[in-house]
């Protein structure tokens, strides 16, 4: 099996050199005039000075963070949880960093040759650099962890054995505490090392969504509809910083993000198996009859392979694209065939590991499908594929409905557009109708992929159901990169002045990034329901410390989820709150940022001499100084929040209640995330659409431009900040749970009382 580990490593070094390959390549294109440079730079210079002051808040959060681990669970989970942080960490600064050099890049390509295909290479390739470098850090943090935990450690080799001293006592706290008896498992380090990815996401994404969309909506509002100038006109003080915000937000965010869920998706799978042989799930002794004694190891290593060949995959389906001499004129057909040729590969080559990995049985048919129903694979050696298909499936189900109800080349944008000749009021209440609608669609497929799965593989094909989405996340984080990209070149070429064929052509990549960035949030929060149901299982067997010699069937009886238990009934109540008080949380914290924006705008426009006419440029200094302390200071409460409630909650209340918590918190989540993503994602689609002249007689500047401009500013924090948040909030209240529940499941206040009477 480790020789697969070693394909994995492959795979990783081979998407990491691509995306070296591709980032200096990128850099060496012309950046164009000296206005362009100049204002490229000036992006550059306020990017890279947020993230150095983000990141230093972060390290401080991380190491307190690691250090409890290390204190309370075991010193590997810490040191998995730094190299978690780093790893997401490098893919979101890397990223961050091309997209800083390739937007002025795409914006110069346009303006030398009016192609529109020409340009999307350009775009792309610097989006690929991002997706490859997510896949491939996350892949390498793996790969390292299981190398020095798992093998040279030994940790992987006790647990793989079923040895009975697979407990091992690792926490600092045991050695300075007399009785402190804290078992830890190689799940504990997986789960550090997710943790560790969780925490990073959760403060790019916040502190990024808050950042852009307080300049975003400052520029909107004031230079749009009060002052009526274009978009990204040199005249608006806030257009450099929201410039800089689609770095921090849309790249770093992102790239954190979905590499988060990457990793959650992979050891979900990982940790859920581990526990369903360590916990003496399944009948051992039936099993090791008919497959021997390493079809745990199997169970263990089949989603890290899984991985490595859909990362295989994404960097075929990448290179697909870019190694073509001539790109069509329709950027949206070139992205979906590069998605289309990874999906594919990935789902060829689920099918073959499947074959590879449980396709040696020997005995006889009806010995054969008695084994494999032990191990709940009812489809025999095809169930672990079939399961992962039901997950890409399902994504690209989910990613074309929220094709349908964000693209304004269908009906429901349409008539949020037509809604704007009204007015802003019915603009408004159209997007709603639209989001809430959205939700019913979504959320449907995933039960179907849930239920489908499970009755194919169990639980563990749910888990593989979630890997299988995101099996090709490279693929797609490449496509949701290159919409920020093509955003700042438009806002480059509009700062500089340039011909307005260049600006249609990067509004066209704009547009069409809207709607992958749509699909993308839908892959996200789809993988997000399903490995935060994986966890949960893995959750309640943790709460369960006790191994049983029984079959599943038996155990699953004894350590399911009562919901009509009072502990876990006000958890799961307290639980559906909680994505409500956090999407308040943030929506206010961007209003206090935007707020302040809308006030400098205001102020500059009308103390500024010549500004409005274009005599001299406005103070672009202070309206970054303005998002990056906003986002700096808001982000604090609900990131800690994120962590803080469930390790809280479990201390005084216990896992029951923490159980409840979860569910509650996960359903109502993924219903927030989609209804917030598709109704932003609409009401910004809307926008163009008017901008466009579709609606004849209601152009830009005029009332319906001016009510979409007031739609598409409540949507901003829904789209960019509330909805992406959300599906990292589920999965890191689900990680931290699974790692602390071996601490609060002995020690909380309920039981303590309890044990008072």
């Amino acid at each position: 099996m480790e020789l697969f580990l070693i394909l994995v490593l492959f795979a990783a070094v081979l998407a990491i050199s691509y995306a070296a390959f591709s980032f200096f390549k990128v850099k060496k294109m012309d950046e164009g005039t000296d206005r362009m440079k100049e204002i490229a730079g000036a992006i550059r210079t306020g990017a890279n000075a947020f993230l150095n002051y983000e990141m230093k808040i972060i390290a401080i959060v991380a190491l307190a963070v690691a250090f409890l681990l290390a204190l309370l669970i075991s010193w590997q989970a810490g040191i998995a949880f730094v190299l978690g942080a780093l790893m997401s960490e490098s893919a979101g600064f890397i990223g961050m960093k091309i997209a800083t050099y390739a937007n002025v890049r795409v914006a110069n390509k346009a303006r030398n040759t009016k192609n529109l295909g020409e340009t999307l290479k350009v775009a792309f390739r610097g989006g690929s650099v991002m997706g490859l470098c997510v896949g491939g850090f996350a892949l390498l943090g793996i790969v390292i962890v299981y190398f020095v935990f798992g093998i040279l450690g030994d940790q992987l080799g006790l647990i793989i054995g079923n040895s009975p001293d697979f407990e091992l006592q690792n926490s600092l706290l045991s050695m300075f505490v007399p009785g402190y008896n804290m078992p830890t498992t190689f799940t504990m380090t997986l789960s550090g090392y997710a943790l560790g990815c969780s925490v990073i996401a959760i403060f790019n994404r916040i502190g990024g969504g808050i950042y852009t969309k307080a300049a975003d909506m400052g520029a909107d509002l004031v230079g749009k509809t009060e002052a009526h100038i274009p978009e990204d006109d040199p005249r608006n003080p806030a257009t450099i910083a929201d410039n800089v915000g689609d770095n921090v937000g849309d790249v770093a965010g992102l790239g954190s993000d979905l590499l988060e869920s990457y990793v959650s998706s992979i050891l979900a799978s990982v940790i859920l198996a581990i526990e369903l042989f360590t916990k003496k799930a399944f009948n051992n002794q039936g099993i090791e009859a008919a497959f021997g004694t390493n079809l745990i190891e199997k169970l263990a290593y089949f989603p890290i392979a899984l991985a490595g060949v859909g990362l295989l995959a994404c960097v075929l389906g990448v290179a697909s694209l870019l190694i073509k001499k001539k790109l069509s004129d329709n950027p949206h057909k070139e992205l979906n065939l590069a998605t289309w040729i990874s999906a594919g590969i990935a789902i060829i080559g689920a099918f073959g590991l499947s074959y590879f990995f449980f396709g040696d049985i020997v005995t006889k048919a009806d010995d054969t499908l008695n084994a494999f129903k032990q191990i709940e694979f009812s489809a025999g050696w095809l169930s672990p594929a079939i399961a992962a298909v039901c997950g890409i499936a399902s994504g690209i189900i989910v990613g074309i409905i929220a094709e349908r109800y964000t693209s304004a080349d269908y009906k429901h944008t349409k008539r949020v557009s037509a809604a704007s000749v009204e007015g802003p009021a019915l603009n408004i209440t159209q997007g709603l109708a639209l989001g809430m609608r959205s939700c019913i669609a979504p959320c449907v497929v995933l039960g179907i992929a849930i239920y489908a799965s499970y009755m194919v593989c169990g639980m563990y094909g749910v888990a593989l159901a979630a890997l299988g989405m995101l099996s090709f996340v490279a693929t797609t984080v490449s496509v949701d990169t290159y919409g920020p990209i093509s955003d700042n070149a438009g806002g480059i070429a509009e700062m500089s002045g340039l011909d307005k064929d260049v600006r249609n052509i990067t509004d066209h990549l704009d547009a069409v990034g809207n709607t992958t960035a749509a699909i993308g949030k839908g892959f996200a929060i789809g993988s997000a329901a399903l490995a935060a149901l994986s966890m949960m299982s893995s959750y309640l067997f943790a709460a369960n410390p006790q191994p049983y010699d029984t079959f599943l069937a038996d155990v699953v009886e004894k350590i399911s989820l009562n919901i009509i238990n009072p502990l876990t009934l006000a958890g799961a109540i307290a639980g559906a709150a909680l994505p409500f008080l956090f999407s308040g949380m943030l929506i206010d914290a961007v209003a206090k940022a935007a707020r302040k924006m809308v006030e400098e705008v205001r102020r500059q426009f009308r103390e500024i001499k010549g500004l409005l006419q274009g005599e001299v440029l406005p103070d672009y200094k202070t309206c970054i100084e303005i998002s990056s302390k906003g986002a700096l200071k808001e982000m604090r409460i609900p990131a800690v929040m994120a962590i803080a409630v469930p390790v809280v909650c479990g201390f005084l209340f216990g896992s029951e209640f923490v159980a409840g918590l979860l569910i509650g918190s996960t359903l109502s989540a993924i219903m927030l995330a989609i209804f917030t993503g598709n109704a932003g994602g609409a009401w910004d689609n809307a926008k163009k659409y008017i901008e466009t002249g579709a609606i004849e007689g209601h152009g830009k500047g005029s009332p319906a431009h001016d009510a979409a401009v007031v739609g598409d500013t409540v949507g901003d924090p829904l789209k960019d900040t509330v909805g992406p948040c959300l599906d990292i909030f589920i999965k890191i209240m689900s990680t931290i749970s699974l790692v602390t529940v071996v601490v609060f499941g002995k020690y909380n206040l309920i039981e303590w009382i309890e044990k008072l009477f």
